[in-house]
């Protein structure tokens, strides 16, 4: 067995800071460790002594990283036209393995190193072809690290590489090169022996001419990771499909033969593929949830910029020298009837989730495009210059977006290239999308203009909401005895200024506010009453739900804002609960303030702060024996009802005739509100709980959308399953 890098690393200095003429005998052949792999190792020790300066963590995340590092490799490729298949293989031993159709590693001698091209990249750190030699205009490697990294913290990798006819193979251990002796199976762990006076590619097979590719396997070095580090499968497919919409014609294939169990995979090898020919616009389409307000606009253009850069001179001197570059502009976007904002920033191919200077560009043209062009409509729009303004907020509300700019060299912040720190970019961008979108927002084209004119009301409308909403945070607060409230007349208010115990009941009508008042404890339950059936928001326009005066009470009772400018910390109640009818009505009351809820308070639902009331619908007296008193015992369904008869019939009790059907709250007194609905030590409460945002959507759209037809067939789909006699006649 070789020694291990990280053992030869601290063997090779003394107590005397001398470095011994060797580092330690081998068990495979005796030899001692050669001169010729010291900068090897030296560069790459670095590595596996600090692997979060280069991967981010050894965690999970981390050994996403090493993977994405060997991805990226083959779509850059493929961003350069030379690869349209890639396949990601999760074997059972542990190990990983990419497979390409592109031109294959360069694996010809590299003449300042004298090393081939496959060992130059899988062991020199800032060596590659992605720092200007012409064989790749935009990547996303830049540093030269990423293979060499993996190859570092990896316990053994393959790599094979088909070129000139041939199928050109290469080992390594820990970062070393050398030969693995596998006698049945390949494995990390078996014997190894180093390359000691010159390594070499080993020719094992032949291929028809012309074809070309790489294939990378490695098994990652668990003296690195950590023990519950694993590949995600689902992260990967994220990946795939992000990288076939950003790369159109690239066929990515995913196979899992891990069988874990909780995987797609537990009980066979389970293989997806991935092909996307309509690029970002078609990503955009993807990611949009709700309903759309515009098609998706795509906007593209370049711009150049000249930087100063180090390149090598003939002497092999690194001298700055000024170069130009281009960077290509294309964004698609299109806004819908929400108010969340869906941005996704990519670097030729590599995500940007923290952003960085395109993503800056991109919102700062925004801003400034839809001021100008709202300024210009401002009587149409009934926009008032002097006293509104637009802010970056209200243009992004409902905006799903893809941005993506490709560039050579682009200079990122760490290894990990979340965000991306090239400044020139930032204007370019800019000016790529004011031009663009002004031209867009005022194009002539009847479909075009009647889209312009829905988002501009939509940014002027979440102007109005932002707006509305602050003012009604700075009234709202809890007044002191000294100040007066502004708060809705009708509002019952609490005493108790504890939010984590306070509840608001919003009661459906006048009459049930009058017994609820009685039943409630005043100390801590606050009561609203509505008006029979609030506006439905889910229809209705932002500005006609702030119109709407019971759809204002209750925003401005709960007092957190709405929409975008909703602060959760800042809703003055724990609870929200929604007191209806138990009949037809009051279930379409419900609904209508859960969509409302849904629509322009989704975090008080998503917090689990928000609840619906289970008022009783039947009331039944049992005739008590002898001197004892007759017994109220409360039902809430039909079949609840018929056990209990049929349970009080077998214990032979009697009850009066006549059993009391509540068909709304007014029909009870407070003492029975009380002791069925309001008091926290016997009601029954349900909690609203969205569990999939996707299907929550999809459901308020068929029920209280605009679309007619869907809805229709949902009805009658599932009349058969109605029982008729819940219906109140």
């Amino acid at each position: 067995m070789a020694v291990q890098p990280s053992e030869t690393a601290r063997s090779r200095a003394g107590s005397n800071g001398k470095r011994p003429s060797t580092a330690g005998s081998r068990s495979s052949g005796g030899s001692e460790y050669t001169a010729r792999h010291l900068s090897v190792l030296e560069g790459l020790e670095a590595v596996r002594k600090r692997p979060g300066m280069y991967i981010g963590s050894t965690d999970s995340r981390g050994l996403m990283h090493c993977l994405w590092e060997i991805i990226d490799n083959s779509v850059d490729e493929a961003l350069g036209g030379h690869c349209h298949h890639i396949l990601v293989i999760l074997h059972a031993d542990g190990s990983v393995e990419v497979r390409d159709d592109g031109r294959g590693i360069p694996v010809d001698v590299e003449p300042k190193t004298g090393l081939t091209g496959v060992e130059v990249v899988f062991t020199k750190l800032h060596a590659g072809g992605k720092f200007g030699g012409g064989s790749y205009t935009a990547s996303g490697g830049l540093h030269g690290v990423g293979a060499s990294v993996v190859n570092a913290l990896s316990a053994r990798l393959d790599v094979q590489v088909d070129r000139g006819g041939s199928i050109h193979a290469m080992s390594f251990r820990r970062g070393e090169p050398g030969v693995f002796a596998d006698p049945e199976s390949i494995d990390p762990d078996s014997e190894f022996t180093p390359y000691l006076d010159s390594s070499g590619l080993r020719v094992v097979g032949k291929v028809k001419r012309g074809v070309t590719g790489s294939r990378v396997r490695y098994w990652a070095d668990r003296q690195i990771f950590l023990k519950d580090a694993a590949f995600s499968y689902d992260e990967l497919v994220t990946r795939a499909r992000q990288t076939t919409y950003l790369v159109p014609g690239l066929e990515i294939v995913l196979r899992d033969e891990r069988g874990l169990p909780g995987t797609p995979g537990e009980e066979s090898p389970v293989e997806e593929r991935f092909l996307h020919e309509g690029g970002i616009g078609e990503f955009v389409d993807f990611l949009a949830t709700d309903p759309q307000v515009t098609d998706v606009w795509r906007l593209e253009g370049t711009g150049h910029f000249k930087e100063t850069v180090p390149v090598l001179d003939a002497q092999g001197h690194m001298a700055p020298t000024e170069v130009e570059r281009e960077c290509a502009v294309d964004v698609a976007m299109r806004w819908g009837t929400g108010y969340d904002t869906e941005l996704r920033s990519f670097v030729n191919i590599i995500a940007t989730p923290k952003g960085g200077t395109h993503v800056t560009g991109f919102e700062q043209a925004m801003l400034k495009t839809f001021r100008g062009v709202i300024s210009e409509n401002a009587r149409k729009l009934k926009f008032n210059e002097k006293n509104d303004k637009i802010e970056k907020d209200d243009v992004l509300e409902g905006l799903t977006a893809v941005v993506t700019v490709r560039l050579a060299e682009p200079q990122f912040e760490g290894q990990t290239k979340e965000v991306l720190g090239t400044n020139a970019v930032r204007a370019i961008v800019a000016r790529v999308i004011e031009r663009e979108l002004t031209a867009q927002l005022n194009s002539a084209g009847r479909a075009e203009k009647a889209q312009s004119a829905l988002v501009l009301e939509k940014v002027v409308g979440a102007m109005r909401t932002r707006v509305t909403a602050r003012q009604h945070r700075e009234t709202q607060r809890r007044k002191n005895a000294l100040e007066t409230s502004s708060l809705p007349t009708k509002l019952k208010d609490c005493r108790s200024e504890d939010v984590d115990r306070s509840e608001l009941f919003i009661v459906e009508g006048d009459s049930a506010l009058g017994t609820a008042n009685f039943a409630r404890d005043s100390e801590f339950q606050a009561l609203l009453p509505i008006r029979g059936k609030i506006l439905n928001v889910q229809k209705a326009s932002i500005a006609d739900m702030l119109k709407n005066a019971e759809c204002g009470a209750i925003i401005q009772v709960i007092g957190a804002g709405s929409g975008r400018t909703f602060e959760l910390p800042a809703a003055r109640y724990g609870k929200i609960i929604l007191m209806t009818d138990a009949d037809v009505d009051g279930a379409h009351i419900r609904t209508l303030l859960l969509t409302l809820f849904f629509r322009y308070m989704r975090p008080l639902v998503e917090a689990g702060r928000v609840y619906a009331a289970v008022p009783p619908l039947h009331r039944v007296e049992v005739i008590g024996s002898g001197r004892q008193k007759n017994e109220m015992i409360y039902t809430y369904s039909e079949q609840e009802l018929h056990t209990l008869l049929a349970d009080l019939k077998k214990r032979g009790r009697s009850w009066k005739e006549n059993i009391q059907r509540y068909k709304g709250l007014g029909e009870m007194d407070a003492d029975q509100l009380a002791e069925t609905t309001m008091d926290p030590r016997r009601r029954t409460l349900r909690r609203v709980r969205m569990a999939d945002l996707a299907v929550a959507e999809k459901v308020f759209n068929l029920l209280m959308g605009n679309d007619v037809a869907p809805r229709k067939d949902f009805i009658v789909e599932g009349a058969a399953q109605l029982d008729r006699e819940r219906i109140d006649i």
